[in-house]
């Protein structure tokens, strides 16, 4: 039986099939609705960072005596995830460097082994079962099915002594579910963290213009409203980075989602040109000039997401830096590509403790991305935040307490006032 969210109904959305409205007002930065985890994984590469558990950040973290690869805030957070760290802990001991399960792999198993445990209906199920989740397996392409062939391969080989694993159409269904609607859990930076499934925000329905933001506690999800919210109103979240123009958007909408958006903002393409700014002197230019450059733009991000695992930081940055270049030739800085290589060569600078470097490239996205980005956006937020930690590193505290003050004005509507990311701002402004 279907339960019920507070302030919330279920809905046939036009066109978009199952959907959540809101039944009463919501002001900005309210909070429609928090939603636990049904499961989740930290990421490999946050391990000793953050509690396996719970994904509290802290120094003082203990570690699994067995494996040693798994950490806890302490023994209740250890308790509390032997559950499932049991499908991991004698398996890493077993095949030491070479157990390499993706995350969405170790994800499944968790999820397999909560259903056997699993004796009612979980509270992130109020009005949408796990199995219920809506999977694309009839629409995946030959690359994404070898892609979870090969996942498959790796949840029997890792984690089959631990686990009953199902028979193959019904793994085939819950990876494509996972796949569709597993949330990515990130920090206050957008660094990722973990991956997790929540299947009652799973009825959230997309829009480039969306009506709630979604971020973390923890473990768990807390959806708020960054427009003022009347009865009736589709609660719309966004599934994809929204700075690119409107068929970029669109592709990768298809790609992984299997639909295209229709909202006002496809339908007009109102703020396209702006995101393809050309240079002042090149507005007379040959349009085949231009398309060529938004091919080569995309061409190179593609081969940048290809090569970031496979080449040095100085490799990268000279990859960022040379198609910066390229693209300034035609496009002005204000242009997405742009946008989106600097951005880039700002985390690689960041990495690489090049913090002028770093500093020189943040500062040319911020008003481009406050001016392209709808309202309240963490992307906007995430680069006034790393701003602030750079100044302070170079004891530039007047700046610092400026970026800090911004960030923390976005970030208290998307988070709460009440987050502890807030109050860690607050201590770090109060401290200048």
């Amino acid at each position: 039986m279907t339960g019920s969210i507070e302030g919330l109904e279920r809905f046939d959305s036009p066109g978009k099939g199952r959907g959540l409205r809101v039944t009463r007002p919501f002001e900005v930065g309210e909070l429609l609705f928090s939603c636990p985890a049904y499961s989740h994984v930290l990421s490999v590469k946050e391990r000793g960072c953050y509690c396996e558990f719970c994904f509290t950040r802290t120094q003082h973290l203990a570690r699994c005596g067995k494996c040693k690869k798994a950490f806890y805030c302490n023994v209740k957070c250890q308790k509390g995830d032997w559950a499932m760290h049991k499908l991991e802990c004698s398996a890493m001991v077993a095949f030491g460097e070479n157990w390499c399960p993706s995350e969405i792999s170790r994800l499944v198993a968790r999820i397999l082994a909560k259903k056997k445990m699993q004796k009612e209906r979980c509270v992130c199920e109020k009005m949408l079962l796990i199995g219920e989740m809506q999977s694309h397996t009839e629409d995946e392409d030959n690359e994404k099915r070898e892609m979870t062939q090969a996942d498959i391969a790796r949840l029997h080989r890792f984690y089959s002594k631990h686990l009953d694993v199902p028979d193959h159409k019904e793994l085939l269904t819950l990876f494509s579910q996972v796949a569709c609607n597993g949330f990515t859990i990130e920090d206050d930076e957008l660094s990722h963290l973990g991956t997790a499934v929540y299947p009652d925000m799973a009825l959230i329905n997309h829009s480039c213009l969306p009506s709630v933001i979604v971020t973390y506690k923890g473990t768990s999800a807390e959806v708020r409203a960054v427009q003022d919210m009347k009865p009736g109103d589709e609660v719309l979240i966004s599934y994809i980075d929204l700075l690119y123009p409107t068929d970029d958007r669109n592709n990768r909408l298809r790609e992984s989602y299997y639909f295209i958006c229709d909202c006002q903002e496809c339908k007009s393409k109102s703020k396209d040109k702006a995101k393809l700014k050309v240079r002042k002197q090149r507005d007379s230019i040959e349009p085949d000039v231009i398309n060529n450059m938004v091919r080569y733009a995309r061409k190179t991000i593609k081969e940048f997401r290809e090569f970031k695992h496979a080449k040095t930081p100085s490799e990268l940055l000279e990859m960022c830096e040379q198609s910066l270049e390229e693209m300034g030739a035609v496009f002005d800085d204000s242009n997405v590509y742009m946008l989106h290589m600097m951005y880039q060569a700002m985390g690689i600078c960041m990495y690489m403790q090049d913090l002028d470097g770093a500093i020189r490239y943040g500062e040319k996205l911020l008003k481009p991305y406050s001016h392209l980005y709808p309202p309240y956006s963490l992307n906007v937020s995430s680069v006034y935040l790393k701003l602030g930690r750079l100044y302070l590193g170079l004891e530039r505290h007047s700046a610092c307490t400026s970026a800090l003050k911004k960030a923390m004005a976005i970030m208290e509507v998307a988070h709460g006032k009440d987050h502890f990311y807030i109050e860690e701002l607050c201590k770090m402004i109060a401290q200048k």
